[in-house]
């Protein structure tokens, strides 16, 4: 009986619960508001599946060590595998929706752009771990942007202009954390002018620049482009103060709220709780965020703090983004909210970078940071 009792408790240990217990209770948040309640199919039940999943992956990788993921071929060989990836979905992959994103194998999809984003925040936490000091050269940033600018290029083919703007928000989270300066940050401004400017006349597809279009006027244009976010807005003012109730939300019941289950599913939950609902889900956020932030403040290498930064920015851009696309501010490019929107894809993903930070987290208590950062040099 012990030689059971005991890993239990290891493993009961290992586990932050501080930061692991916000996003259980944000995933059940967005299954509850998924769930159809007998009006046609639901895809809660499948969402349900991938919460044990994440969970158990995330218990595995906490109580892993993980000091390899340090070693410059071990981040090299990620990045590597994940650039092939992204080629091979241009050449291979079927399109949904119009966009060749997600490998599809029998009833599973799988959407490289998600290790994408753990292989780019590794990367990046590789190089300034130990060139931080000296990213007032510019040489550095324009290293690490060609890096970012790769993976951004390659998704932005698919075309996945959400992704591509996470993309450039890890690269420029963890730039402004490393120390940029202000002169440097003003070029950077204006040099993302000039993509952005390219990409309006040479890189977007017809209907992306038409959802920017919609965005200075939804109401303009409520039946083509404007339509998702008009209806968004709608169902997020609806709502009120205390919602709708759950499994009330006519907007995403009824399906006049597009993708309610994925890209807009925090107006589906702003239509059934309400304000309070939003300042809830706000709050787990911020819990969930402020954790990461004590983690990298007491991480025991500059690895395992620029990675878990980085993870933290991941979180708070693709917030930021979806929320900002919901209630009118962002224009619509199909973006996910942590933990909430349905996907097994990114839903796993979420859950092994909290593993990830967990393990690094728990190997730098229990060694000092002069003698790790000398033994992951390399």
């Amino acid at each position: 009986m012990a030689t059971y009792i005991l890993p239990i408790k290891r493993i009961l240990r290992v586990i932050d619960w501080q930061l692991i217990a916000p996003a259980i209770a944000l995933t059940i948040l967005g299954i509850l508001t998924m769930h159809t309640f007998g009006v046609g199919a639901s895809l809660a039940p499948r969402q349900l599946v991938w919460l044990v999943f994440g969970f158990i992956a995330y218990v595995i990788l906490a109580t892993t060590d993980l000091r390899f993921i340090r070693r410059t071929p071990v981040i090299m060989t990620i990045y590597g595998i994940v650039i092939s990836l992204l080629v091979l979905l241009l050449v291979a992959a079927h399109p949904i929706m119009g966009a060749r994103s997600w490998f599809v194998i029998g009833g599973l999809s799988f959407q490289p752009a998600d290790l994408a984003k753990v292989a780019l925040i590794m990367l990046l936490a590789k190089y300034l771990s130990r060139r931080h000091i000296e990213i007032a050269d510019w040489r550095h940033i324009a290293v690490t942007g060609a890096y970012t600018s790769i993976f951004v290029l390659l998704v932005l083919v698919e075309p996945d202009l959400g992704t591509a703007a996470i993309l450039g928000s890890i690269w420029l989270g963890l730039m402004l954390v490393s120390g940029i300066s202000k002169k440097h940050l003003a070029i950077i401004g204006m040099g993302l002018v000039v993509v952005a400017t390219g990409l309006w006349f040479g890189g977007l597809k017809p209907y992306q620049r038409d959802r920017i279009v919609a965005f200075v006027n939804p109401a303009a244009n409520r039946q083509g482009a404007g339509y998702s976010a008009y209806q968004a807005m709608i169902a997020v003012g609806s709502g009120e103060l205390f919602g709708k109730g759950i499994g009330y939300g006519t907007q995403s019941q009824l399906r006049f709220l597009p993708e309610y289950q994925t890209d807009f599913i925090f107006a589906a939950y702003a239509e059934e709780w309400g304000f309070v609902g939003i300042v809830l889900i706000l709050a787990l956020y911020a819990l969930l965020l402020s954790r990461l932030f004590v983690i990298a403040r007491r991480a025991g290498t500059n690895f395992d703090a620029f990675f878990t930064l980085g993870v933290a920015v991941l979180f708070a851009a693709h917030i930021a983004i979806h929320t900002g696309i919901n209630i009118g501010l962002l224009p619509v490019t199909g973006t996910t909210i942590p933990f909430m929107s349905y996907g097994g894809s990114h839903l796993m993903m979420e859950f092994v970078v909290l593993g990830m930070v967990t393990a690094l987290a728990q190997y730098g208590r229990s060694v000092p940071k002069e003698q790790a950062d000398q033994e992951y040099q390399s």
